[in-house]
């Protein structure tokens, strides 16, 4: 008798969407009629119909709008039970939370579309420059950086010697030569003017390791290592170590975003105190506990 009930609810329900789908005019006269009541709360095909993708089968369309009714009966049901059963204080206590939680949604979606309108997103190389010089102090390396070039070769690769005297001398022609082999590597960074973590270096070779980086991350230093994927090959051209001050070109994005966060709150401060200004003058904002 269940499962007879239960093909006939689901047979209703397809014929529902078939319904539906036929029509801006049925269309809306079937999203007002409610697909399932609880009480005094009704559920709206409107509030199906996001789930329902354009050109799935009537049997699919049918199993997605039975699971949703099912889904939001049982939440109903138990919102109810919950009413009823809970302390008054709890529910008073879930209330506040819920009205809090609403409220600042509303006001962080406002806020955010009101920086993004006017705050000001470009930070020009002389105010980076200014912030660095001022805060310096405060960019001390918590680890070793190094600029290098490096490159991962297959074991087998027949060329070795001459790669490493180009990436050992490596002037303009040294450069081209290499790139015009660089497809034959497996890895490969010609950028030395670029800072360098000492573990994303170490990410990059595996050879290379926490312990035994004080031998190989040094200034001037040309290493070739091997492991069971490849040879490495790396020239170390500068080296910055631990509680040396960062670079200015390491920091930079660490500071845009600081000086970024610093305006975005600055200009918060100030709407909010323009907003207040404008509801005392307008008199739909009024204190009435004064503080003595």
């Amino acid at each position: 008798m269940k499962l007879k009930i239960a093909a006939q609810f689901i047979l209703c329900l397809v014929i529902v969407f078939s319904v539906f789908s036929c029509g801006s005019f049925i269309k809306k006269e079937e999203e007002r009629k409610p697909l399932a009541r609880v009480g005094e709360s009704y559920l709206y095909m409107s509030s199906v119909a996001p789930f329902l993708r354009k050109g799935i089968s009537s049997n699919d369309s049918a199993a997605i709008i039975s699971n949703y009714v099912n889904s939001w009966a049982s939440k109903q049901l138990l919102l109810k039970k919950a009413k009823i059963n809970l302390p008054e204080e709890k529910l008073a206590e879930f209330d506040t939370l819920v009205a809090n939680y609403k409220t600042d949604l509303y006001t962080r979606a406002y806020k955010e579309a009101l920086v993004q309108q006017g705050s000001d997103s470009l930070v020009t190389n002389a105010q980076l420059e200014s912030f660095y010089e001022r805060e310096k102090e405060n960019f001390k390396l918590k680890e070793r950086i190094v600029k290098l070039r490096f490159v991962e070769l297959p074991k087998q690769f027949l060329n070795k010697d001459e790669v490493i005297k180009k990436l050992k001398n490596f002037k303009s022609d040294d450069l081209k030569f290499l790139d015009s082999i660089g497809v034959q590597f497996k890895k490969l960074n010609f950028n030395d003017s670029i800072w360098v973590s000492a573990s994303r270096v170490i990410q990059e070779i595996p050879p290379l390791t926490i312990d035994n980086q004080d031998k190989y991350l040094k200034k001037s230093q040309f290493f070739e290592l091997e492991d069971a994927l490849g040879v490495y090959l790396g020239k170390i051209v500068e080296v910055k170590e631990v509680n040396d001050v960062a670079p200015l070109s390491f920091v930079k994005p660490n500071i845009k975003q600081v000086l970024l966060s610093r305006r975005k709150l600055d200009f918060l401060r100030k709407l909010e105190t323009e907003i207040i200004d404008e509801a005392v003058k307008e008199k739909e904002f009024e204190v009435y506990v004064k503080n003595e």
